[in-house]
């Protein structure tokens, strides 16, 4: 797939690494030419110089022949109106970052349509639905749903104490077969593993599994994951993100938002009837304490400084805090943040990369999720008839090396893909993959 990626940084070149990996044909423009520089001696892709909303500099980077034009800038002016001249120079589809609420009601998301704009993705309000599922789904560091919570993926650390340390996979899928769930994948120490059923649960491993809603009960037993009662919640940083959480959480839990800017306490002051609002700085402990941070059941730091948020966290799990989630935007951070004792970890990058990534897969890709901390994704596919996937049980199929089939959706009910499983057309099937894989099992259904 031919791509153009138009970015300032960030979220631009993250995409660009990303989906070079993956084989696509990637240009990436941006004013910065110094940086540029550094990005292409780094991947296999091109470059141009120039602002994105110049009409030759579209046509230089090759608009013509576009299949995806992708505008991630921090002014969403830009980004949009970047899509719109690349729609009408040739680019086939189109997405555009944009900030915005109010921009992605189904009847404005109709109208830029109509005129070119054919997605729209706002990294903080993905951001925002993500910490509240966590505060919904407690026990979880990470959750994603598919087809409606059909089927999910759930990520929890195994306890030194879990009755699955030491043992192969195999023999717990024997021990407890109440169990209806496929572990995906397993992250030790910084690596990833896609594990069969020889390979074995090690302390401290994350594990994502996948994971029917009627089983969801009997695998956080099994884990040893406690629910807990999450009955108030402060947030440090009252921006986009922070704020839109507190949005949606505020008509469940008592909540409490500490912001710096005074200006800005007194717009959510508005927009927040049911929140309280605290003018002060959130990397100040004894303000933290003064304001009942030993009582508080989770703590959400959302500042716009990563070390803020991560130490801020880390002295709120001190504090006996059950649960903490940290945005964190330097990738290289998310490993460390995890190990020393953060709950959850949320990244723009990865966020607007799940979002983004199953327009670049091909096929019938309905939803993906780039998973936290690691080069791997999760996504959704519908099989196409005649596809090769239908041609034999799961076991007899020849499929990539670093690729998991967890779970199929067929005719509004889910399943956990085992080996004697057969796929049929029309049904969702959940696939786990590593990026050089990604292109590869997509053949597999179309």
């Amino acid at each position: 797939m031919d791509i153009i990626i138009a970015g300032d940084g960030e979220v631009g070149f993250y995409l660009a690494k990303s989906l070079s990996k993956v084989r696509h044909n990637i240009t990436v423009v941006d004013p910065h030419s110094e940086l540029l520089g550094m990005l292409q001696s780094e991947n296999d892709l091109l470059t141009v110089t120039g602002q994105s909303t110049s009409i030759n500099v579209l046509r230089e980077a090759g608009i013509a022949d576009c299949d995806l034009l992708i505008s991630v800038l921090h002014e969403e002016s830009i980004n949009i109106i970047t899509c719109l001249l690349g729609k009408r120079l040739g680019a086939k589809r189109t997405i555009a970052r944009v900030s915005s609420i109010e921009y992605l009601s189904p009847e404005n998301k109709s109208m830029f349509a109509a005129l070119g704009i054919d997605e729209m993705v706002s990294p903080e309000r993905i951001a925002a639905k993500e910490i509240t599922n966590l505060i919904t789904q407690n026990t979880a560091t990470e959750v994603f749903d598919f087809s409606n919570g059909l089927l999910s993926i759930y990520m929890t650390r195994l306890e030194k104490d879990s009755v699955f340390v030491d043992k192969k996979i195999s023999e717990v899928a024997r021990l407890y077969p109440q169990m209806d769930a496929r572990i995906v994948c397993i992250i030790r120490h910084g690596h990833t593993i896609i594990p069969g059923g020889e390979d074995y649960y090690r302390k401290d491993d994350l594990i994502y599994l996948l994971v029917k809603p009627d089983s969801l009960e009997i695998v956080k037993t099994l884990f040893k994951k406690t629910e807990y009662n999450i009955q108030n919640a402060m947030i440090i940083g009252g921006g986009r993100i922070g704020r839109r959480a507190a949005l949606n959480l505020q008509d469940k839990i008592q909540l409490k938002i500490i912001e710096e800017n005074k200006d800005r306490c007194f717009v959510l002051a508005d927009d927040l009837e049911k929140t309280m609002i605290i003018n002060g700085n959130g990397s100040d402990i004894s303000l933290l304490m003064d304001e009942g941070l030993a009582q508080t059941d989770a703590f959400i730091a959302t500042t716009g400084s990563t070390e803020t948020n991560i130490l801020s966290c880390l002295h709120a799990h001190r504090q006996g805090v059950k649960k903490t989630i940290a945005l964190v935007e330097n990738i290289s951070y998310i490993d460390v943040s995890q190990d020393i004792g953060i709950d959850t970890i949320i990244n723009k990058k990865l966020i607007t990369a799940s979002y983004i990534a199953r327009f670049t897969l091909g096929g019938e890709v309905t939803s993906s999720k780039w998973l936290s901390g690691i080069d791997a994704e999760v996504f959704e596919v519908i099989v196409r008839e005649k596809s090769p996937a239908t041609k034999d049980i799961i076991m007899n199929l020849t499929i990539p090396q670093g690729v998991s089939i967890g779970g199929i959706i067929r005719d509004g009910k889910s399943f956990i893909a085992r080996g004697n499983t057969r796929i049929e057309t029309g049904d969702k099937v959940v696939v786990f993959s590593l990026p050089q894989a990604a292109g590869k099992v997509m053949k597999l259904f179309n």
